[in-house]
């Protein structure tokens, strides 16, 4: 096989890694029992910052394994994955309110298979620029100082920025499709839990299901008192 060949396998499996691992991130603040430390790399609120924030370091840590196996082979190495860790969030902040603003403004329902389609799109795009550079000419030592700033920049934001969020929307909570004014790490989690513990009435997956029932209970207040 190829060295391009090689090399390309190595991102589509990266594509797979980061989808999954991702995913896993996603919970995994809930499943800790919001252990703060874990917050460096697991979504702690249903942000779009803290979703791509949860793909990031799984790629980081892919191209930190990979250097082992393909420095021989790749050209570029470190710009390349720079360039993927770069693009994929990019990618994906910008179809995800592209999307969103469509939805608002049609009056649509958002879907989540489009937006799980959004999250493969921004890191298959990311991987495949990543390939494209590793395969291609060798670059000038200036150009390397830019991924290194780069990634000085990248993994400053994403660790830091959960703990230090930045009161704009891509950081605002944005539970069930409703921004709820809160940033960060929450005060409180109880509303927002997806999987109850078994001894709780109704356990297992909750999934938005906190937030109607919210929504019904208030409905049905207003109008007993409307009725009264």
């Amino acid at each position: 096989m190829s060295a391009s060949r090689k090399l390309l396998a190595w991102e589509i499996a990266c594509i797979f890694w980061i989808a999954f691992a991702g995913s896993l991130l996603h919970f995994a603040f809930e499943l800790s029992e919001y252990w703060r430390p874990l917050a460096v790399m697991a979504a702690v609120n249903e942000s779009a910052w803290e979703h791509v924030k949860m793909y990031f370091w799984p790629g980081l840590l892919f191209a930190l394994v990979q250097y082992t196996y393909t420095r021989r082979l790749a050209r570029n190495y470190w710009i390349g994955k720079a360039v993927a860790l770069s693009v994929t969030p990019l990618l994906i902040l910008i179809s995800y309110f592209s999307y969103m603003a469509y939805v608002s403004n049609s009056g649509a329902k958002p879907s989540l298979p489009v937006m799980l389609g959004i999250m493969v799109f921004g890191i298959a795009a990311g991987q495949l620029a990543s390939w494209r550079i590793l395969v291609s000419s060798p670059v000038s030592f200036d150009t390397r100082r830019y991924a290194l700033a780069a990634y000085a920049i990248l993994v400053t934001a994403f660790s830091s920025l959960t703990y230090f969020p930045p009161n704009v929307f891509v950081f605002e909570n944005f539970y069930c499709y409703q921004y709820t004014g809160e940033f960060g790490i929450l005060s409180n989690y109880e509303p927002y839990r997806v999987f109850y513990k078994g001894e709780r009435p109704g356990g297992g997956v909750n999934y938005c299901a906190t937030l109607v029932q919210q929504a019904t209970s208030a409905r049905n207040e207003i109008e007993q008192d409307t009725g009264r």
